[in-house]
């Protein structure tokens, strides 16, 4: 008699990678909302999420993109090696590893300032990033909630995984 358990079941090594990429937004939410908070003429209507790097505690941003960064690139390594592969998991895969890899390069570029007409590499690096892997992360969504669904370690992610895509399709 084989008894299945939860993916978040007794935390194993698989359990520990999956909390990476369910913790790393609410560590980037929190260093946001540190920087932003501490940054008096900051608005979230007028002013980018990144020209909170431009700050004096912009470190902080900065350091939670390093950190989503890598738990992002963990998660999709748990995925990688511990789920039953369904349509759509190879490129769902590659996409996850593209956004890991992006949010590390998002918060090693900081944007260029509001209203400037120079662009710097730097900044240039930054948008064409951010575009990308924040267009392309409802779609990794979309690719491994099949995969997530057939396997019963990771099926307690499905819907997770959903609501995140569908959230971050209109965020988008």
């Amino acid at each position: 008699y084989k008894r299945q358990r939860s993916m978040l079941g007794p935390l194993n090594v698989y359990g520990l990678l999956a909390l990476a990429g369910i913790v790393g937004p609410f560590v980037l939410g929190l260093t946001d909302a540190v920087a932003a908070f501490s940054e008096l003429g900051y608005n979230p209507i007028r002013d980018s999420i990144s020209s909170l790097a431009l700050t004096p505690l912009g470190w902080i941003q900065t350091i939670g993109f390093l950190i989503i960064g890598l738990l992002i690139e963990a998660f999709t390594l748990g995925l990688f090696f511990s789920i039953r592969r369904g349509k759509g998991f190879g490129i769902s895969m590659g996409v996850l590893v593209y956004f890991g890899f992006g949010l590390l390069l998002i918060g090693a570029f900081q944007t260029d300032p509001t209203g400037t007409t120079h662009h710097t590499i730097e900044g240039t690096i930054h948008s064409i990033t951010a575009t990308t892997v924040f267009s392309l992360f409802p779609v990794a969504c979309f690719l491994i909630a099949p995969s997530l669904k057939r396997d019963p370690y990771w099926n307690g992610l499905f819907l997770y995984t959903l609501v995140t895509g569908a959230l971050a399709s209109v965020l988008v």
